[in-house]
Parts: C-alpha cells; sequence; structure tokens
C-alpha cells in the first residue's frame, strides 16, 4: 500500500537531499513518529461472557431516554494515551456522563452509567459493543437490576452503534486532533470545555439546527 508523506518530502527533494519514503518511514518509526488513527482490536469480548441480540435494527428512535449507549474510544496524547468513555441519548444527542482512565476495567465503565442514570434518568433500552467491559456480570446486573432492555452490537457492525461512533469521531477532530493534549490533566480539562460547548452551544443539522441539550432537557 503505498503511503501518503507530507509536502515536507518534497522539500527535501528539492533541495538535493538523498532521501526517500522508505528512508523517511524508517526515521519516522525510530523517532516514533506515528499517524494518529483509531486502533484496532482495542475490546475484544470475554468467551465466556453472555451475548445480547442487538434490538435496535430498524427501530425508529421517537424521543429521549428511548435508548441509551456507551462505548471507549483511545485517546493519544503527546506524553501516553488515556481511555474515555460516554453514555449518550441516542434521540438528542446529549452526552449523559464521560470518564477518563489509564486502564480497561470495568470499574470506570460502571461509573459513567451509574452517573448518568442517577442525573438523567434510566433509559428503555441501553446499547453497548460486545467488549468484556460490557458482557462482564458487574456490568450485566447493573442493566439487568434496572429492568433495562440491553442490547448489543453484532460482531464487528460498528454503525449498530452509529450515535456514540459519530460523537467519538466529532469529538477528536473538533479538539483532540488540533488541540493535542499534553497529559491527562490537559486532555479532561480540555474535555470539560468541549463537552460544555458540544452540549449547549453546537447546533446539530439532524436536530434541526438545534442543541442537544435544548432536545433533551426540553422533551
Amino acid at each position: 500500500m503505498q503511503t501518503h508523506l507530507p509536502d515536507e518530502l518534497n522539500e527535501l527533494q528539492q533541495a538535493l537531499l538523498p532521501v526517500n519514503t522508505k528512508k523517511i518511514r524508517r526515521l519516522m518509526q525510530e523517532m516514533g513518529i506515528l499517524t494518529i488513527y483509531p486502533k484496532r482490536n482495542l475490546f475484544k469480548r470475554h468467551p465466556d461472557h453472555q451475548v445480547f441480540p442487538y434490538l435496535l435494527r430498524n427501530v425508529p428512535i421517537t424521543h429521549t431516554r428511548q435508548v441509551y449507549s456507551t462505548d471507549i474510544t483511545y485517546i493519544a496524547m503527546e506524553k501516553g494515551f488515556m481511555y474515555l468513555t460516554a453514555v449518550i441519548d441516542w434521540y438528542s444527542r446529549f452526552i449523559l456522563a464521560w470518564r477518563l482512565s489509564n486502564t480497561l476495567t470495568v470499574d470506570f465503565c460502571i461509573e459513567v452509567v451509574q452517573d448518568a442514570f442517577v442525573k438523567y434518568g434510566i433509559p428503555e433500552i441501553f446499547n453497548t459493543d460486545q467488549g468484556s467491559q460490557y458482557t462482564s456480570k458487574k456490568f450485566v446486573s447493573l442493566i439487568n437490576d434496572h429492568q433495562i432492555k440491553f442490547s448489543m452490537d453484532g460482531k464487528g457492525r460498528a454503525l449498530d452503534n452509529i450515535f456514540i461512533e459519530r460523537a467519538w469521531r466529532t469529538t477528536k477532530q473538533e479538539y483532540v486532533y488540533i488541540h493535542v493534549p499534553e497529559n491527562g490533566l490537559e486532555l479532561y480539562k480540555g474535555l470539560s470545555h468541549y463537552y460544555d460547548f458540544y452540549n449547549y452551544k453546537r447546533r446539530h443539522q439532524s436536530l434541526d439546527d438545534k442543541t442537544p441539550s435544548q432536545v433533551f432537557l426540553l422533551s
């Protein structure tokens, strides 16, 4: 596969320096310079955990608190990385709660869901992927104890959880990739400001140019 390299390579070649794509690629590897992109297979299903069917195919989303979903994404920083999890209301796109962690334990996944339930109420359906955090007994018990219908994405079907996937893309394009945080504290402060903007000021064309908070809190 051909790799696209920046304009700086052309400048080096025009300066008659002996470089080519292979040498640039090798030097980038030696210096630890990596492209920021979603990593594959971060969250795998535990073979002994229970998996629930996907309940939302062709289901119209008509009101708030009908469907909540959660997911985890990888955030690269100048110094290390963090994992970000959040809970979103499908109808309004409102980010109900979010958490950062440097490990993939089930505890921070449970905490963010509990926070969303306490602040904004219980949904009819809760959707996740088949990651081991969500199929664990502790997480399944959390959902079942609230008598919520549990839905899980089909294997390899990222579009089954499309609203949280779009939220990750927006978060990274509008904040993380532009203002690359130096460390976890800077990331936390930046995301706090960004999600305040996202929920209360950023208008969505799919919401008739309303903000998520206008749709969620006024419905």
